[in-house]
């Protein structure tokens, strides 16, 4: 059986395809010293899930984005070249693309538009990779998902259920917006099928999400009946919305203007350069299936 090596297994995406993933995942730590004589000899793949993510608390430095997600991914690939592995996945981020609310349908010709540190060294890390030679017989593949969400996720849609399943009325009802989302059943899916049949995909850039947007509205809507509850909307003006989301900003506050970008603005992603290239039609799991499996997940949680 193949030897996948995984960075960042012990993340929430690396978690994930430790468990899913059906060849033998091989994990790697790259904070050991001397760590690339750890790696075994018979390598297929490396999946590089490695990076910092937004800090919302604003404790990050420039610094601390570019050393997790640029300088780390030159030191894989110069272990990926000078193996004898023949692909190497490197998970990106729909950021280096947009970070705010852009009209339209973005694919992976889209001009980039990175705006945070973690955009921007996302977007760096790329350059790199697509600047270097691969070699004959070797293929780079970096996938840019949105949002990937599953059992553990600790992110905004966990912030939204924790919200509504106290209860408490949704209150940005006149906002009305759609963003793709993936969930990590998805992710782990794509990654598998392009470990089988990385012959017949070219190098490059795909984006992954699932294959329908979905609205918030949609969302507070299945976190409700999760419960056996009816769901609570409210039509508040979003002038006062924005007031209360600025002051959250001076109070450093959950909810804030970041937050309320995150959940009202649209984001709106093609997958079919991903599936056109592995011959797929749809993916396993619908966006609102694999929202209710997230969902349930927090369920069982709380």
């Amino acid at each position: 059986m193949e030897n996948i090596l995984l960075f960042g297994a012990s993340g929430f995406l690396g978690s994930h395809l430790k468990k899913s993933l059906p060849q033998n995942i091989v994990p790697v730590n790259i904070r050991k010293e001397n760590w690339q004589e750890e790696m075994p000899y018979d390598v297929s793949v490396f999946i590089n899930c490695i990076g910092k993510a937004h800090d919302h608390s604003g404790i990050a430095t420039e610094k601390d984005f570019y050393q997790a997600n640029f300088e780390v991914v030159k030191s894989l690939f110069k272990e990926f070249i000078n193996s004898k592995a023949f692909l190497f996945i490197h998970i990106s981020s729909i950021a280096v693309v947009e970070e705010n609310e852009r009209a339209g349908i973005i694919n992976e010709q889209s001009e980039c538009f990175p705006v945070s540190h973690y955009g921007k060294s996302k977007k760096a890390a790329e350059d790199y990779l697509l600047a270097q030679q691969i070699p004959e017989g070797k293929k780079l593949i970096i996938l840019r998902p949105v949002m990937i969400h599953g059992d553990g996720d600790k992110g905004n849609l966990k912030l939204l259920y924790k919200i509504i399943s106290k209860g408490i009325p949704y209150p940005l009802g006149s906002f009305n917006n759609l963003r793709s989302f993936i969930s990590v059943d998805n992710v782990a899916y794509l990654l598998n099928e392009i470990i089988i049949r990385w012959e017949n995909i070219n190098s490059g850039i795909y984006n992954i999400c699932d294959d329908y947007p979905i609205s918030t509205k949609q969302i507070i809507e299945i976190i409700a009946q999760s419960q056996g509850r009816k769901a609570i909307i409210l039509y508040l003006p979003i002038v006062l919305i924005n007031f209360f989301a600025k002051t959250g900003d001076l109070l450093k506050l959950p909810f804030n203007t970041k937050r309320l970008k995150k959940m009202t603005s649209n984001l709106i992603i093609s997958n079919e350069k991903i599936k056109h290239s592995l011959g797929i039609k749809e993916l396993p799991l619908s966006a609102s299936d694999g929202l209710e499996k997230t969902i349930k997940s927090f369920n069982n949680v709380e």
